[in-house]
């Protein structure tokens, strides 16, 4: 491990140790070798090209699509200390010419630009007398006629780079690149002899749910309340279903922005800050919004509608948990989305695009498009569909998805699939699922009387089953290869490579779901987060830096997370720094902000700590990790019950009455456990022990 790359890691970006890949990264690109680099969503790729822009010797380019990524990305730079600017049309041409020969003059070390910006000759002019050490390309797929997102834009910057002496280090990135998507990023650049690291797509700390249901309305307004506290992203896949979301959630009085390219560009602009701002914690969006938007404490995104694709599908949820907490990505999944997708597909723009690629591109998007249908109805692993899409190995189940946590039960539907594969054989595969999941329940259809199918021998064979489980049964048989589905726009069902015979001696088992409440842990995801270890006067504390932090945020006109992240002060509530030592061991504390914002920090825990005295801010590694599994499964304490029995309003489980330190007294005096307690009573080992210190019901 070089020692210089972990000083500059420290002393610039606070971290004393590179996540999974990062290190490697770094090294290959100092070493002088183009790399490219996919790795998910929140796992560190900005610092993978910025730190090694501060150690080489001129100037990094930076490529990237979006304004808000830029601006972001500067804002957080600078706060760092770090030498950043960006080149962009929010800028007049006066300030670009200022910025451009800034730079040339080795102001900045790192420059983003937009990949339209390259083929400008000011530009041109600025990079045949700067001295550029290397160009990243980031959001890499967007190379790629195979990637969710083609710009065409990004072909130039091959061109440019062609044109540079000496030729600089070339760096690509990305979260999202099928095999193909690789293939085409490493070609289409021109990487030469490129390190290419593949951390894996896997976002542990995101719990993945589909809920199959109409009344969407209720859904949104009751997750929304639940979850006041909570930032959100809620996607839609039009602009009509943004508009109508807003208004509901505004006329129930929630703090919410919306966001869709229909609006002026200033209410777009306003509605962004809000958000990002914590002024209004949620948002409803179309997919315009978010890419390059790095708000680090994004508690759930909820897909109102279903994405077209899985690479779009994975993107948007991963702006959930970007500060390692788990969040929930939820996906609202009904028939009629299918339709809108369609819909939009069919009038997507190709004026861009050559003609003899726009019937492969359709035929792409058609397939991807039954990707993402397939993902909303299978009974499998939510984590393992979208890990096998983007070719990781999987063996078994997560654990940490909804499906895993979903009760069900297999039911052998051997016979039903001999009728359906019947059906699929009177319509000699010229229909797709609807008309045949219609005649299998002998539905009273003006398109089934047209097309002639109520004449069927299958018609209303399966008219006992309903047409979700009749669905799921088609999806168990096309995972089997009874049956496939074709790739064109108006996918039919085919017979598979399986036959009839086969199938006379095979069992199909299809998984029926009870639906029920998810548990507590279920709705957040089974990782712990990280305020689960405060006590009260720990989280009470971590509200009055993240109060500090806001007040910093406004003076300085920058989002709150370009201050610190949450995961940063929930470190500081845990480490109690009391001077400059000790605060830089603080996660993602570095000498820069060090300076800025440290002391005010260190007097506000000091004096935190001097109104409080003696206090316990958070559980042991002992308490945390050492209950026994028994003992934490114990009690029926229903904290809502507890709260209107003693008049207590929703949401006081954090704040200490009478009535409940009454009740702990009662409890252990009983001699109930710590561990059933802080089960019961919806707190934490260490909150329940403090408490009964301070009571002094033990030493």
């Amino acid at each position: 491990m070089n020692k210089n790359t972990l000083e500059t890691l420290k002393k610039y970006f606070g971290y004393a140790s590179f996540r999974e890949g990062q290190e490697r990264i770094v090294n290959t690109i100092l070493s002088g070798r183009d790399a490219l680099a996919i790795m998910p969503t929140g796992a560190g790729k900005s610092i993978c090209y910025q730190l090694p822009a501060l150690m080489l010797p001129g100037i990094t380019i930076v490529v990237s699509p979006l304004i808000s990524l830029m601006q972001d990305q500067v804002k957080a730079l600078n706060a760092a200390g770090i030498r950043a600017a960006y080149i962009n049309s929010s800028l007049t041409e006066s300030q670009i010419s200022k910025a451009l020969n800034y730079a040339a003059q080795g102001a900045y070390k790192i420059v983003y630009v937009a990949p339209e910006r390259l083929e400008t000759w000011e530009f041109g002019q600025f990079a045949a007398r700067a001295e550029i050490s290397m160009v990243t390309v980031d959001e890499a797929h967007c190379i790629s006629q195979w990637g969710q997102d083609f710009r065409p834009s990004y072909l130039k910057i091959v061109d440019f780079v062609n044109r540079l002496e000496p030729r600089p280090i070339l760096s690509a990135f990305t979260a999202t690149a099928t095999e193909e998507v690789k293939e085409d990023i490493v070609c289409v650049l021109g990487l030469q002899n490129p390190e290419i690291v593949v951390t894996g797509f896997d976002r542990e700390n995101l719990y993945y749910r589909v809920e199959s249901i109409r009344k969407k309305d209720n859904f949104i307004i009751e997750y929304v309340e639940k979850h006041a506290e909570e930032s959100g992203i809620i996607y839609c896949a039009t602009r009509k279903n943004v508009d109508e979301v807003y208004e509901l959630l505004w006329k129930r009085g929630v703090p919410v922005a919306k966001y869709h390219a229909g609006m002026d560009t200033e209410a777009r602009k306003k509605s962004q800050e809000d958000f990002i701002y914590d002024r209004l914690p949620v948002i409803v969006a179309t997919n315009a919004f978010g890419m390059g938007i790095d708000k680090s404490n994004v508690r759930y995104v909820i897909h109102y509608n279903m994405p077209q694709s899985m690479e779009n599908y994975y993107q948007e949820a991963g702006r959930a948990g970007r500060d390692g907490e788990p969040p929930q990505c939820i996906l609202l999944f009904s028939a009629r989305d299918v339709m809108i997708d369609k819909f939009l597909l069919e009038h997507k723009d190709f004026s861009e695009v050559p003609p003899e690629d726009i019937e492969p591109i359709r035929q792409r998007d058609a397939r991807r498009l039954q990707i993402m249908e397939g993902y909303c109805q299978t009974t499998s692993c939510f984590r393992n569909y979208i890990l096998t899409y983007f070719g990781e190995k999987v063996t078994s189940p997560c654990d940490n998805c909804g499906n895993c946590h979903r009760e069900y039960h297999e039911v052998d539907m051997t016979a039903e699939a001999k009728a359906v594969l019947d059906c699929v054989s009177e319509t000699k595969g010229r229909y797709g699922q609807a008309v045949v999941v219609g005649t299998l329940l002998g539905a009273n259809r003006a398109r089934l009387k047209e097309l002639g199918t109520i004449h069927y021998k299958s018609y209303g064979s399966l008219k006992d089953l309903g047409e979700k489980e009749i669905k799921s049964l088609i999806h168990q048989m096309i995972v089997e290869g009874y049956l496939y589905q074709t790739d064109d726009q108006y996918s039919v069902l085919k017979i598979g490579n399986k036959t009839l015979a086969e199938l006379e001696n095979a069992t199909i088992l299809v998984k029926m779901y009870e639906e029920k409440e998810p548990s507590r842990r279920q709705q957040r995801g089974s990782r712990r987060r990280n305020t689960d270890m405060l006590t009260g006067e720990g989280f009470e504390l971590f509200e009055l830096l993240r109060g500090l932090r806001l007040e910093i945020a406004r003076e300085e006109a920058v989002p709150p997370y370009i201050i610190f992240s949450d995961k940063t002060l929930i470190d500081m509530c845990v480490k109690l720094p009391e001077d400059r030592g000790t605060m830089l061991d603080v996660s993602g504390v570095g000498q820069a902000k060090y300076e800025k914002y440290g002391q005010r920090f260190l007097t506000a825990i000091r004096e935190y700590r001097e109104k409080q005295g003696d206090m316990e801010i958070c559980e042991t590694a002992e308490e945390a990790a050492g209950l026994p599994e028994a003992e934490s499964q114990k009690g029926t304490f229903d904290r809502t019950e507890y709260n209107r029995a003693h008049n207590r309003p929703e949401g006081a489980s954090r704040t200490w009455d009478a009535a409940e330190d009454e009740e702990l007294k009662r409890e252990f005096g009983f001699g109930m456990k710590i561990a059933e307690i802080a089960r019961q009573h919806d707190r934490t080992y260490g909150a329940i022990r403090a408490r009964l210190k301070k009571q002094g019901m033990i030493e």
